[in-house]
C-alpha cells in the first residue's frame, strides 16, 4: 500500500469516526435549526422542518441530551435557542437548564411544525425554513449529518450544492475492500494510527458513567446484576455484552455525554468499539493489538456503509457487529482468512434485521449483535464458515458484503415504509 493511500484512507477515517452528543439524527435536525438562527441572526418567529422518512423514524423516540425528554421538538427548539453549530454533532453540548427550560416554553407556543418531506429519495435529509418578522430563511442538510447543500437568506442564497449520498466527491473517493482493509490495518506504521484511541476512550467512559446511573431499559446494569450473573456467568463474553449495552443505554436515554461515532452513528460507534476493548483488557492484549483492532473494526464498517448509505432499513447493529467480529478475530490471532470467515458468519446469521428507529431498546439489538460477533469470531478461529451453498453467502466475501448492503438498501424499502407506517399511526 501506497503512503498516498494510507493517507486517504486515514482522512477516511477521521471524516467518518467523530465525537458526538446524541443520537445523531435528531442532533443534526438541531444542528440545521441552529444553523437558520445563525441565518436569520434572529431566533425564528415560526420554524418549519421537512424530513425524510428514514430521519423522522429515527428522531421520533429518542433522548435528547440534558433535557431528560424525547424526540424532534426539544432538539429543534433547543438548536433555534442555544445551539452551537461550530461544535457539528455536539451543537448541544453548551446547553443549561435554562435553555431546556426556555425550549419547553418555545414548544408551547406552538411555534414548530414537523412534517414528511415529500418525494424526495434521499434517505437522510433535512429541511429547515423559519422567519423573524418579514425576514426569512432556509437551510437543507443532506447525505450526511453535518452537510449543509443550502443555505438561503430571503433571496440571498447563500450556498447551493448537490450532493449524492451514493458517490463521494472525487478527491475523497477511497475504493476499499476486505483486503484493503485488512492490509491497512495491519502494516499501517503505528504512530499514523494511533488517534483509533481515542474510540476507546470516550466510548469507555460513557459505558461507565452509565454504570453508576439509571439510562433507558438499564440492560447493561441488568447483565451485571448479581442474579443474573449467575445465569450469564461473570466472563469476558458477558463484560463484553456489559459495556456495549450500557453505553448504548446511556446514549438512547439521551446522556449528555459525548460517543465517538462511524459513518453517523453512535450505536455503530459503539459496536465497534467496545467489544475490542474489553477483549484487549481482559485478555492483556498490546496497545498495538488494540489499535491495530479498533482500526480494522472501524475500516470495515465505514468500507460496508459505503455502498449501504448512512440510513436504510437494516439495523445499523449488522454492520457495525461484523467490524467488531473482524476486530475480536484480530484479537484472538487470527489471520485474513479466519477474519473472512467471521464476515461470512455474521453475514450468514442476523442479516435482515430491521431498524425500526433510534429509541432506548436499541441497546437489546446491540447486544445481539455483539453476541453474534463473539460467535463467529469463535467459529472463525475454528476454521467454521457459512459455505457458498447456503444462503446468501458466496465465495468471494466481498461479493456477500455487496449482498448485505443490497438486501439492505432495495431489498429492505418496502420494509421501511412499512415500519414507518406503524410508527406513525400508533
Amino acid at each position: 500500500m501506497t503512503s498516498v493511500e494510507r493517507k486517504q484512507i486515514i482522512a477516511l477515517i477521521n471524516r467518518e469516526v467523530v465525537p458526538a452528543i446524541g443520537c445523531t439524527e435528531p442532533i443534526a435536525v438541531s444542528l440545521a435549526a441552529a444553523k437558520l438562527k445563525e441565518v436569520l441572526g434572529e431566533i425564528p418567529e415560526k420554524i418549519t422542518v421537512l424530513l425524510s422518512a428514514n430521519v423522522l423514524k429515527n428522531a421520533m423516540g429518542v433522548g435528547i441530551p440534558g433535557t431528560g425528554m424525547i424526540g424532534l421538538p426539544i432538539a429543534i427548539a433547543l438548536g433555534v435557542l442555544a445551539g452551537k453549530t461550530e461544535y457539528q454533532l455536539e451543537v448541544l453540548k453548551d446547553i443549561s437548564d435554562k435553555d431546556v427550560e426556555k425550549g419547553k416554553q418555545y414548544i408551547a407556543e406552538k411555534r414548530i411544525n414537523v412534517a414528511l418531506k415529500q418525494g424526495i429519495s434521499e434517505k437522510l435529509y433535512i429541511e429547515v425554513f423559519g422567519n423573524y418578522n418579514t425576514e426569512t430563511a432556509k437551510v437543507i442538510i443532506a447525505g450526511e449529518h453535518t452537510n449543509f447543500t443550502y443555505i438561503a437568506k430571503g433571496q440571498q442564497v447563500l450556498l447551493n450544492k448537490t450532493y449524492s449520498s451514493n458517490e463521494n466527491k472525487q478527491e475523497e473517493k477511497v475504493n476499499l475492500s476486505l483486503t484493503k482493509v485488512y492490509e491497512f490495518a495491519t502494516t499501517s506504521p503505528l504512530e499514523e494510527i494511533r488517534f483509533i484511541l481515542k474510540s476507546a476512550e470516550l466510548n469507555k467512559a460513557a459505558a461507565e458513567q452509565s454504570f453508576t446511573e439509571e439510562y433507558g431499559h438499564q440492560l447493561g446494569k441488568l447483565l451485571r446484576d448479581k442474579k443474573n450473573k449467575e445465569i450469564i456467568g461473570d466472563n469476558l463474553y458477558s463484560s463484553i455484552l456489559c459495556y456495549t449495552s450500557a453505553a448504548c443505554d446511556a446514549r438512547m436515554a439521551g446522556a449528555k455525554i459525548p460517543v465517538m461515532t462511524n459513518s453517523g452513528s453512535g450505536n455503530q460507534g459503539i459496536s465497534a468499539t467496545l467489544p475490542i476493548v474489553i477483549y484487549a483488557e481482559q485478555q492483556k492484549k498490546t496497545e498495538e493489538d488494540l489499535i491495530r483492532a479498533l482500526i480494522l473494526s472501524h475500516l470495515t464498517v465505514i468500507y460496508i456503509k459505503q455502498h449501504m448509505g448512512r440510513l436504510s432499513a437494516l439495523c445499523g447493529c449488522v454492520v457495525a457487529a461484523t467490524g467488531s467480529s473482524c476486530g475480536i478475530t484480530y484479537l484472538m490471532g487470527g489471520n485474513y482468512n479466519n477474519i473472512v470467515y467471521a464476515v461470512k458468519n455474521m453475514i450468514a446469521n442476523i442479516t435482515g434485521m430491521i431498524c425500526d428507529g433510534a429509541k432506548p431498546s436499541c441497546s437489546l439489538k446491540v447486544t445481539t449483535g455483539v453476541s453474534t460477533a463473539f460467535l463467529s469470531a469463535m467459529m472463525a478461529m475454528e476454521n467454521k464458515c457459512v459455505s457458498s451453498l447456503e444462503g446468501i453467502i458466496e465465495d468471494d466475501v466481498n461479493n456477500c458484503i455487496r449482498n448485505l448492503t443490497l438486501i439492505g438498501t432495495k431489498g429492505m424499502e418496502l420494509t421501511d415504509q412499512l415500519v414507518l407506517n406503524i410508527m406513525t399511526k400508533k
